[in-house]
């Protein structure tokens, strides 16, 4: 369960284009948002094999491609599909909040606690 002191609004929904992913910066971090069909995701904007954003990138589906060497990660879990990559990605559960995309950025997207 989400702990109002980890909540932090990200964007509006309709900043973030369905079919499209989008880089904020939050504090400290730089946030990934996906739309996949109406579907909001949020996950760390850097890929973990090395420094380039992934709202660069290629989205298919609901799957990302980094832009530098194309290591591929699934979106909802942050699972690494395709190498170079190796370490998954850190992804953050959304919380409904009216027209807003919010994070809580304590759980990942499984509700798990980071």
């Amino acid at each position: 369960m989400a702990d109002t002191d980890s909540l932090v609004r990200v964007c509006s929904r309709s900043d973030v284009a369905p079919g499209s992913v989008k880089a904020f910066a939050v504090g400290d971090k730089t946030l990934a948002v996906y739309n996949i069909d109406g579907t909001f995701y949020v996950t760390d904007d850097e890929c973990t094999h090395a420094a380039a954003s992934l709202a660069d990138g290629m989205l298919e589906g609901d799957v990302i491609e980094c832009c530098m060497h194309m290591g591929a990660f699934h979106v909802p879990t942050g699972k690494v599909v395709q190498p170079p990559c190796e370490v998954p990605l850190r992804t953050y559960q959304v919380v409904p909040r009216d027209d807003d995309v919010v994070v809580d950025l304590a759980h990942n997207a499984a509700g798990e606690p980071a």
